[in-house]
């Protein structure tokens, strides 16, 4: 059965070049992401790891570990980091999962629970369906999965517009409209009605539509 939002995320316990970790206990009562590689020395995912390097202290302000995957040894892994770092011109910080057997791959429906083999003689074609992006709560479950062709790199700077707004919206009773950005405004819930609202912001807000109103960022 294919993961989707809200599901709980599989718990799986892995070598990384950090060492073995269970994923749940690592989590703690943090948010997660895992983001995923089809195979090591590719040009994409090097130019990926890098920009992630750069910017995992972004992550750490919104309580958020990073987390990377590759169809690997952690021996090549070792070795590919310093491309990374080369390329990047960051030291890489974070772990990155050692998948020789597919076990995480095919446990988050990367591949087929039947596909058969190991990480040998895989090319990154092979592994072409490996390109995903977890987004973790700290109650385990996921909040969001995209799935990007092997040709373009992923912008992680949306992930953490994203992670911004799930954490926004989970503490108060709101939603965020397109293309928004931490600050500006954002919407009331269908759910709160005009009387509760009142008493949520006292300073009113803009109705655009009935369905749609329209009030500052709360902090």
């Amino acid at each position: 059965m294919s993961l989707r939002i809200n599901d709980q995320a599989p718990n799986f316990k892995v070598d990384t070049t950090h060492g073995m970790i269970d994923f749940h206990e690592w989590i703690g009562d943090q948010w997660a992401v895992l983001f995923s590689h089809p195979k090591d020395f590719t040009p994409v995912c090097t130019t990926e790891l890098g920009y992630m390097a750069n910017i995992q202290e972004e992550f750490s302000k919104r309580n958020t570990k990073i987390i990377a995957l590759s169809i690997d040894s952690k021996e090549d892994h070792e070795k590919w980091l310093k491309d990374v770092e080369d390329v990047g011109g960051a030291g890489v910080k974070y772990p990155v999962i050692a998948d020789t057997d597919l076990s995480v791959a095919k446990l988050y429906n990367m591949f087929p629970a039947d596909e058969t083999g190991s990480a040998e003689g895989r090319t990154a074609m092979t592994n072409a369906t490996v390109r995903a992006v977890y987004v973790v709560g700290p109650d385990k479950n996921i909040k969001l999965i995209l799935i990007y062709p092997m040709t373009t790199g992923r912008n992680f700077d949306e992930i953490l517009r994203v992670i911004d707004s799930m954490q926004l919206t989970a503490k108060h009773k709101v939603a965020t409209p397109v293309n928004w950005q931490q600050g500006e405004d954002v919407i009331i819930v269908p759910a709160i009605n005009n009387e509760e609202a009142a008493k949520i912001y006292p300073n009113g807000w803009e109705t655009v539509k009935p369905y749609l109103r329209k009030v500052k960022q709360p902090d």
